[in-house]
This record gives C-alpha cells, structure tokens and sequence, in this order.
C-alpha cells in the first residue's frame, strides 16, 4: 500500500492505473485529478528524505 500524496488515502499499487514517476520514485493516486495536480507541482507534494535543512540552531 502507498500513500497519495495529495489527499492522504491509502492506494494499492497493484490496483492503480494513476501513478506518476518523479525523480527515481513511484507515486500512486487515487484518481487522475490527484495525478494532475502532483504532476503540475510535484515538489510541493514529496517529502524531502534529506531534513537537515529543518534544523534550527538556537
């Protein structure tokens, strides 16, 4: 199971006919209007595996 990025349902890969590929990664959606609008701005959608740059020095 993944997650869609754009409105949090869970998809079955196995099931999904929308899926986009971005950067080396797979994203599954429940529906074309979801693919769409990750596929206008995807990053605004992934999640960054890198977070040192959410670190604050105090």
């Amino acid at each position: 199971m993944s997650k869609d990025p754009i409105c949090g349902m869970e998809v079955n890969e196995s099931e999904v006919s929308n899926k986009s590929e971005y950067e080396g990664k797979s994203y599954y959606f429940c529906s074309s209007s979801c693919k769409a609008e990750f596929d206008a701005e995807p990053e605004k959608y992934i999640i960054k595996e890198d977070s040192s740059e959410h670190h604050h020095d105090h």
